[in-house]
């Protein structure tokens, strides 16, 4: 089965427990679609470079997964439908990834402000 990278914005009203139960609804159809869970990250409330309606921020999370087809096309159908996601992005990839992503690792910046 391919591997496939779902990056999903929600609205920024929502709390944390709400976005977690969003994810896990999310990571439910695709496993009830015979597809695995790889990776789950919330990389948490961010800006937006621009206006989405109306909005100024928002909860991004990440979901990577091995799924058949089936199961990604009515994941991207039922995030359509949904009124909390403010957008999506599903990208396949060629492997799954290893470790966290780019936005869950510290920054240089960070990691000296701490020593």
């Amino acid at each position: 089965m391919p591997y496939y990278e779902t990056v999903f914005i929600s609205r920024q009203d929502l709390s944390d427990a709400q976005v977690k139960d969003l994810t896990a609804s999310f990571e439910t159809l695709i496993k009830d679609q015979g597809g695995k869970i790889l990776k789950t990250e919330q990389w948490g409330l961010k800006n937006f470079a621009y206006k989405i309606n109306k909005a100024k921020k928002g909860h991004y999370t990440l979901i990577e997964s091995e799924a058949p087809a089936a199961a990604l096309i009515e994941l991207e159908r039922v995030m359509r439908i949904n009124e909390e996601v403010v957008r999506s992005l599903t990208l396949r990839l060629d492997e799954p990834t290893e470790g966290p992503s780019v936005m869950m690792k510290k920054s240089d910046k960070a990691e000296k402000e701490a020593a």
